[in-house]
């Protein structure tokens, strides 16, 4: 039923009526499209995969009162309402524990959710952007580029490798492979 459930799209306000009517599909799909998220919160904030689980556990219970106390409305997506809960049932879990030095309120004043949600997301998409910028450069193109600054190699190992007739014929050709990278990322 999980494998069905992540191939298809629900939007928030269909998980927020599955929820209110008790159904069991919704809450799966909430577990397989947003627990990797807070996964990787939670365990880059001193957890483990099972504080995650715990925390995730906490923040659908938070969220299923809310649906079913009937005055509930969503003002935000749900993947940052979540995120929003598990990151603060995280970090009073964390101030109770002593494993942090400031006060929950501070923080949250300090780093807003959405913010952190854009980010995350707008570093992803220009991850996504630039893998598919390199891999319509082509040869040599993304060989040369990936060489240099992937694998660190310096450029008299590029001119040797791809045959130039000294480092800087190979720094010529990488400038130039980088204006049209540029022109297929930024185009």
């Amino acid at each position: 039923m999980v494998s069905n459930i992540k191939s298809q799209e629900l939007s928030d306000q269909e998980v927020i009526e599955g929820i209110a009517k008790g159904s069991t599909i919704e809450l799966e799909y909430l577990y397989t499209s947003y627990f990797p998220m807070v996964f990787q919160l939670i365990t880059k904030n001193n957890g483990s995969e099972d504080d995650a689980k715990d925390i995730f556990q906490e923040a659908v219970i938070v969220l299923y009162d809310r649906v079913n106390s009937g005055d509930f409305v969503l003002s935000s997506k749900l993947k940052t309402f979540l995120y929003s809960v598990c990151r603060r049932l995280w970090l009073k879990r964390l101030s109770k524990n002593d494993r942090m030095s400031f006060n929950v309120q501070e923080h949250e004043e300090i780093v807003a959710v959405e913010s952190d949600l854009l980010e995350y997301q707008l570093k992803e998409d220009q991850f996504l952007l630039m893998e598919q910028s390199l891999h319509l450069l082509g040869e040599p193109c993304q060989t040369i580029i990936s060489d240099f600054y992937l694998r660190n190699l310096s450029m008299q190992e590029i001119c040797e490798k791809f045959g130039y007739t000294n480092a800087d014929n190979a720094k010529t050709q990488k400038y130039k492979c980088l204006q049209r990278l540029k022109k297929l990322f930024f185009g």
